[in-house]
């Protein structure tokens, strides 16, 4: 129970329901062990004795106690629905924050389909239980005490006879619970390797069909798939085993009462309508424990949802605003790293190593390096997705730690080789950063990114909806929006992350002219491959295995002859190249 006690939370300030559900449950169980009282005034007072003028009395009395027990029952299922739901809907809601605020490093293994998996069919697994599992086991309870005492009232010895075979019965149910438990946890992991293959591959189509992996990927879910089912077939199994066994325990019981009623109603010890009334109830006990199994597949179901619920709600954001952050609505710019390192999260090799400089307010910083130098390390350490592991970052002399989060980043610009455009129109995409903004402002600020004329040629202009990821739109198309977007919030700071490498040469113009609009007044930090972005750059960090090994601009880099020139001596040898050639087909001709 330690599971369903730490995730009380959710569940308990909803009680009310659960207990207004409670008390009709237990109304109508009661209600229900009066019908076996009913037939044996039936049997012994009117058939055996011939008193006919009850028939009618006892007849309307069920038809009462029947229209009590359906509005009892009515009322027990309706709030026991609003308990699950109401207390699920305030789970789900604080899943949900969890996954917001969870620290950057934790997405970084994560997978969609696992996550989304423990949204939906972990989140409704313990619904379940919460809806209908656990009054099943209250209705269980109370329903097998009221007939026990109503069977030691007709017969004393057929009870001891009854009880002495539960015990049987409940050792079966917890070997049962005790397999069925871990079976369960297992085709829960197994659906949600299922749902992240699948997400995957419908995220991954254009790779896939471009490369004609199709008949691979169908392979690999089919692994998946048998995995799945072979787990399904272990719990059907344990099922398979244990249920007849129950079954039979039942059986046996059933065949020693008869055996016994019968001697005793032909002794005269007991009357024939209590030997039936008896049977009735025997058989209010025997259902309910033939569906204790039932109910702990519930339970067991809804204890690994739990378990997997709570591994999200248990996680630990180490990037957290300081308990009295420094506030500044508007940040100069000024960004200093002092002998900064980084080693991420389950890694042993330093990502960064003694990294020194400063970029004043307004200057544009280059970031050079092969993949994997630590150039998308730096600009992830100004906006605090991690910190540094020793030395310190500072925006306005001031280290980033002690900023609240949501003030420092919003004074931060990103635009990414891949910016992610969300299933909206494209004036809400450009206005996500500052969803308050007028129409007026998110047409600026596309004039400015060079974005109003492909958007006013849509048909919908900037009402038109995007679809998943922006589909419908060119690469050079979403970084303009994206660039729009990051103009609108106006920020301090301004990082480009090799934004122009996936675009033609003729958007990439468009583009950089879009990027000197933005660049006005701010401090950039533009990491690219092409020296052709750099040039411009007040300072250019050329780094390598997460050092800086050379710096300055870019004249005074190819003057030194090192990493930079070499690079340099590469990218324009092969335009001369290409200049030489296009020139001598000019003459050829």
């Amino acid at each position: 129970m330690e599971i369903f006690k730490r995730l009380q939370q959710f569940y308990w300030p909803d009680r009310h329901y659960l207990f207004g559900s409670l008390l009709f449950l237990v109304l109508s169980s009661a209600i229900t062990v009066v019908y076996p009282i009913v037939l044996q005034l039936t049997i012994d007072q009117a058939v055996i004795r011939q008193n006919f003028s009850l028939v009618p009395i006892l007849s309307l009395g069920f038809v009462l106690i029947m229209a009590v027990k359906g509005l009892s029952s009515y009322f027990s299922q309706y709030w026991g629905d609003m308990f699950g739901v109401s207390s699920v809907f305030r789970l789900r809601e604080a899943l949900y924050k969890k996954l917001q605020y969870l620290p950057y490093h934790y997405y970084d293994n994560a997978k969609t389909g696992d996550l989304m998996s423990r949204l939906t069919a972990d989140v409704e697994g313990f619904r379940f239980f919460l809806s209908a599992g656990f009054t099943q086991l209250v209705n269980f309870v109370v329903l097998v005490g009221f007939s026990i005492v109503l069977m030691f009232y007709y017969s004393w010895e057929l009870a001891l006879v009854t009880l002495a075979m539960t015990p049987f019965l409940c050792v079966s149910v917890f070997r049962f619970d005790k397999r069925v438990h871990p079976a369960f946890r297992k085709i829960r992991l197994s659906l949600a390797s299922m749902n992240t293959r699948v997400q995957e591959n419908i995220s991954g189509m254009s790779t896939i069909k471009s490369l004609g992996r199709e008949n691979y990927e169908i392979g690999r879910f089919a692994k998946n798939n048998k995995t799945y089912r072979t787990r399904n077939l272990v719990t059907a199994d344990i099922w398979a085993k244990y249920f007849p066994l129950m079954e039979l325990i039942g059986d046996i019981s059933v065949v020693l009462l008869l055996a016994l009623g019968g001697y005793f109603v032909m002794s005269g010890r007991l009357d024939p309508g209590a030997l039936v009334a008896f049977f009735s109830l025997v058989w209010y006990i025997m259902d309910p424990l033939m569906n204790l199994g039932f109910m702990i597949n519930t339970f067991s179901q809804s204890k690994a949802s739990g378990e997997r619920l709570l591994q999200i709600l248990d996680e630990q954001s180490d990037i957290t605003s300081p308990d009295h952050p420094v506030q500044k609505e508007c940040l100069s710019g000024n960004v200093a790293f002092r002998d900064v390192s980084l080693i991420y999260p389950n890694e042993k090799t330093a990502a960064l190593s003694h990294v020194c400089f400063e970029a004043k307010s307004g200057n544009v910083i280059g970031l050079m390096g092969a993949t994997g130098s630590g150039k998308t390390s730096i600009t992830q350490l100004i906006g605090r997705f991690y910190d540094a592991s020793c030395g310190e970052v500072l925006v306005d002399e001031c280290p980033v730690k002690l900023y609240d989060l949501n003030c420092l980043r919003s004074n931060i610009g990103y635009v990414l080789q891949e910016n992610f455009l969300f299933s909206s129109t494209i004036r809400d995409n450009i206005a996500y950063g500052k969803p308050e903004a007028a129409l007026d402002e998110v047409i600026k600020a596309a004039k400015r990114a060079e974005a109003d004329e492909f958007i006013q040629s849509l048909p919908n202009g900037y009402d038109t909806v995007l679809g998943e990821r922006g589909m419908g739109l060119s690469g050079g198309q979403k970084q303009r929006i994206s660039i729009a977007r990051a103009l609108l919030v106006n920020p301090s700071i301004l990082i480009l992350d090799d934004a122009t490498s996936a675009v033609d040469m003729r958007t990439e113009g468009l583009i950089q002219k879009a990027f000197k609009e933005l660049m006005k007044g701010r401090t950039t930090f533009i990491i690219a491959h092409r020296i052709s972005s750099l040039q411009m750059a007040d300072q250019i960090l050329v780094l390598d295995h997460g050092r800086i090994k050379e710096r300055g601009t870019h004249n005074e880099l190819v003057r030194q002859g090192g990493i930079y020139r070499r690079i340099y001596d590469i990218q324009y040898k092969d335009r001369d190249l290409v200049k030489q050639q296009i020139v001598h087909e000019g003459r050829s001709r």
